[in-house]
């Protein structure tokens, strides 16, 4: 049988943080403390430079460290410490102490203490134990610190003493995304990160992407300039050394997804590829405690070309007007069936380009999950930003049409 008998063994928790920093306000200085001496010399005008400088180390007010006066404020992706002690506050010997400490959450209860259970023989009266608790936080919301001791005293009966702790994480970092699909395969990947803090400056040491198995990853957010510019030596967009995000501020990266050689031209594999990977973020306070976070796996919208897609291989750009130009297109077979099309090329009213050669020609047969190439020409005869349009393609089996209205846009010039 187990009883509580909470006045034997006392059980005391202390979070271990840094101090933070604050600004103080005016003190008054008794008249015996040296901080008195040095401001009457400083009056007199006997200070010296080694006083002025002891002054400035010791005694400036524009700043100070402040230990943390309560439990204060964790957030997700730090990493939890705290001070667990056990002390003896009766009159008689304690034996068989086991002591435990597991962190409750709204999923799951983790043990913090080391083999779970931390034995002890004995302890005297006065005496007590110790021990560091230690967890990375990967869950919002309300965390119960549950602490547990058994011991006997003398020949009698298991006793318990426990006490419980209860905490709320909050998110320092929102993250939002947005992905655009390219013509080429590639995927462009916008990621927006807010200080959701209400008055803690975060520095982001790092923000990479960690892609899937099918693609290769490429960060958009260092300038490359050349040597000699104001910004030669400034390999990250967001500050030179240290990237500090204010609460409430956002900073936006773009990585670049490719897919691997080996799979870029198994459209297939691609098609039906929605995860492309997760953002992992590295971040400090002011005063240097680090914290990490790990989005989920990222979903795109995977883009629906059809049975028969068609993309632009070599195009010059600009052009000139009224010049005849070459380019070259590629048409894969994506469906599971061989197909045999026939291209169309159309002028319409108002156009601004004008196709040159055979319209309604058949193509040779495409197999599944293949392509080919076709060579067209043209001559633009409207300058500025021009679209192509006016190319199609008939499927000879089905009788189905494939209109490309804007398969590429060029700069025509004079």
């Amino acid at each position: 049988m187990e009883t509580k008998a909470d006045q034997i063994l006392s059980i005391k928790v202390m979070r271990l943080s840094r101090p933070v920093f604050t600004q103080p306000g005016l003190f008054h200085p008794e008249p015996w403390d040296l901080v008195s001496t040095i401001l009457s010399q400083e009056e007199n005008n006997v200070l010296t430079e080694d006083a002025d400088q002891t002054l400035d180390k010791t005694f400036s007010s524009q700043f100070g460290l402040l230990l943390p006066q309560s439990f204060g404020t964790i957030y997700l992706g730090e990493t939890f410490q705290s001070y667990l002690r056990v002390q003896n506050v009766g009159s008689c010997l304690v034996s068989n102490i086991s002591i435990k400490a597991d962190l409750q959450t709204a999923a799951q209860r983790l043990p913090l203490t080391k083999r779970n259970k931390v034995s002890i023989n004995q302890l005297e009266p006065q005496q007590s134990t110790d021990d560091i608790l230690s967890h990375e936080i990967t869950e919002i919301g309300t965390h119960i610190l549950v602490c547990e001791v058994s011991y006997q005293i003398g020949e009698g009966e298991q006793m318990t003493s426990s006490r419980y702790y209860k905490f709320q994480v909050l998110k320092p970092l929102d993250v939002k995304t947005k992905f655009y699909n390219a013509e080429s395969d590639d995927v462009y990947l916008e990621a927006q990160i807010q200080n959701t803090t209400v008055d803690r400056p975060l520095c982001l040491d790092k923000v990479t992407m960690e892609p899937s198995t099918l693609f290769e990853v490429s960060s958009l957010n260092e300038i490359s300039a050349t040597t000699g510019t104001p910004w030669s030596n400034m390999p990250q967009l967001f500050g030179k050394c240290v990237n500090v995000v204010q609460p409430g501020e956002i900073r936006q990266y773009l990585h670049c997804l490719k897919p691997k050689q080996n799979v870029r031209d198994n459209h297939r594999m691609l098609r039906g590829e929605s995860n492309i990977g997760k953002l992992d973020l590295i971040w400090r306070t002011a005063i240097g405690d680090r914290g990490r976070l790990q989005t989920s796996q990222l979903q795109r919208m995977v883009p629906n070309y059809g049975d028969v897609r068609l993309t632009i291989q070599e195009l010059p750009n600009p052009v000139k007007l009224h010049r005849p130009i070459n380019f070259v297109c590629k048409i894969t077979n994506t469906s599971e069936r061989p197909v045999e099309l026939s291209l169309v090329l159309e002028i319409r009213s108002k156009p601004t380009v004008l196709w040159t050669g055979i319209s309604n020609r058949p193509l040779k047969k495409i197999d599944p999950n293949h392509s080919t190439e076709v060579s067209l020409k043209l001559v633009p005869v409207m300058p500025g930003l021009q679209s192509i349009s006016g190319l199609k393609l008939i499927d000879l089996f089905l009788k189905r049409t494939y209109d490309y209205p804007d398969i590429a846009q060029m700069l025509v010039i004079p």
